[in-house]
């Protein structure tokens, strides 16, 4: 599993981040725990293997966004008192 990291440009409130992340999910059907923040102007999700970075940026930019970069990360699993 791997955590997927987009920076993005053009968030400015709440409906924004849920545009973001109903992308992410329509674009990437086998996400998990995708999260969007205007404030840190990114969103992250889970996946399994990778995320084509093109086929995201595309999605993004449809949407009315700006794509700046992504990057990509092999995720742990925290265990409770980790």
């Amino acid at each position: 599993m791997n955590k997927v990291t987009v920076k993005i440009e053009g968030m400015m409130c709440g409906m924004c981040e849920a545009h973001i992340c109903d992308t992410i999910r329509r674009a990437f059907p086998d996400t998990k725990k995708v999260k969007a923040s205007r404030a840190q102007k990114e969103a992250t999700f889970l996946i399994d293997g990778s995320a084509d970075t093109e086929k995201l940026k595309k999605a993004i930019t449809d949407t009315g966004y700006t794509f700046v970069s992504a990057g990509s990360e092999p995720y742990k699993k925290r265990g409770l008192f980790r």
